[in-house]
């Protein structure tokens, strides 16, 4: 288990999260980011939702007398690993609010202890659905987005430009299955066809047999329903394949981070939906660049990065108005009850039931020819409005909504 204090974010970050010059009081808030630091997930999340967190307490810390602190942790994708970590903060180290939490099996156990415990979550990385339906919490804000939203956006999108019969590459924990089911409810309700799926573990290196079955299956679309390095090493390999020659290719969680690994031919015309791109309008460029400019890798931010921030921005402000962090359940009342407006997502709102509201984008690969430079890898196709993008509240069956 590795967990690490603000301190240890300078290399990246160049400047400390606390200020020594503010009064004690208010009390302090500690914010806890738990995610893939090593793995799959570390471009998509990892040091760059560290960076968002610190970004956040700096930002906040301008117009608040409240110190915050940053640490971080690596749950190496291990639902036990996330879950022991999650116990440590809340008990030991007196952590107030964990946030981030890719891999859904993870932020399932760290929701029931923060429930537990009445501690404060925002999932920003995390996708299942279930976490704002059967599973929701009076401590849990889903933040950015979630599998409902992603799969019935991204399946109306290619069903109404004719693709009609849909095979999966899926992979096989909660967050995949998940995925996989919300896109093809959406596509059986459309009157299209599911031909099949096949099921890969995290962190697969060969894919060939997967996409073998996905090129013979006759689909009109192959949708990807894995994300981070699964998603790139296997849009790398269909590349190989030839097969967006025949068949429309859907990345159901694909992102601007992406593509750096796989370059614009390989990923040309693939459809994917996100709440934010770095290049939406003046407000989204300027974080942006902050971002990239204190970014390891120099890399831009993808939604779930941003969505670190505008939640922590958020939840920072709760934490003023309700006086301290020691409640998380009035802290994220107080979430619910603030409108949302932030220069990444926009004004928004939080429902009852923790989901987060803004509108979707559907965005799509530019060709090369297109692209005017780094990082210009994406265009808007559609925009999705907030009250579509997300499962309806009465259909979740959150014991929060009755």
């Amino acid at each position: 288990m590795r967990i690490v204090t603000c301190a240890a974010l300078l290399a990246f970050a160049g400047s400390a999260v606390l200020n020594p010059a503010l009064a004690a009081d208010p009390k302090p808030v500690k914010v806890a980011v738990l995610n893939d630091m090593s793995s799959v997930y570390a471009d998509f999340q990892g040091p760059g939702s560290v960076l968002a967190a610190q970004m956040a307490a700096e930002d906040f810390m301008k117009t608040s007398k409240r110190k915050v602190e940053v640490v971080f942790a690596d749950h190496q994708n291990k639902p036990d690993v996330g879950a022991n970590i999650a116990r440590q903060w809340y008990d030991i180290d007196k952590v107030d609010v964990i946030v981030d939490i890719p891999h859904s099996a993870v932020a399932l156990a760290v929701n029931e202890i923060a429930r537990d415990k009445n501690k404060a979550v925002i999932g920003s990385g995390a996708g299942s659905g279930v976490l704002t339906g059967e599973r929701c919490s009076p401590n849990f804000v889903h933040w950015t987005y979630d599998t409902w939203s992603y799969g019935h956006s991204a399946a109306r999108a290619a069903f109404a430009q004719g693709g009609k019969k849909w095979f999966f590459l899926t992979a096989d924990y909660a967050f995949g299955h998940d995925l996989e089911k919300q896109a093809s409810d959406e596509i059986k309700a459309l009157g299209g066809t599911i031909l099949g799926a096949v099921r890969h573990p995290v962190g697969a290196s060969d894919f060939s047999s997967f996409l073998l079955q996905a090129q013979s299956s006759g689909a009109d679309v192959v949708a990807f329903a894995n994300a981070g390095g699964d998603l790139t090493n296997a849009l790398k390999q269909a590349s190989e394949f030839g097969m967006a020659e025949k068949q429309r290719i859907v990345g159901l969680i694909f992102g601007v981070t992406n593509v750096p690994a796989l370059g614009l031919k390989a990923v040309q015309g693939l459809q994917s939906v996100a709440p934010f791109y770095w290049d939406l309008n003046d407000g989204t460029r300027e974080w942006s660049k902050r971002f990239q400019a204190r970014h390891a890798k120099k890399m831009m931010p993808n939604d779930m990065h941003a969505g670190v921030y505008a939640g922590v921005m958020h939840y920072l402000k709760a934490v003023d108005k309700v006086g301290e962090a020691t409640d998380g359940r009035a802290v994220v009342a107080a979430m619910k009850a603030m409108p949302t407006d932030d220069p990444l997502f926009g004004k928004g709102s939080i429902r009852i039931d923790g989901r987060k509201l803004h509108p979707m984008y559907v965005l799509e690969a530019k060709k090369p020819a297109e692209s005017k430079g780094d990082w210009d890898f994406l265009k808007v196709a559609a925009t999705v409005p907030a009250d579509k993008a997300f499962r309806p509240l009465a259909e979740g069956n959150c014991p929060l909504a009755k």
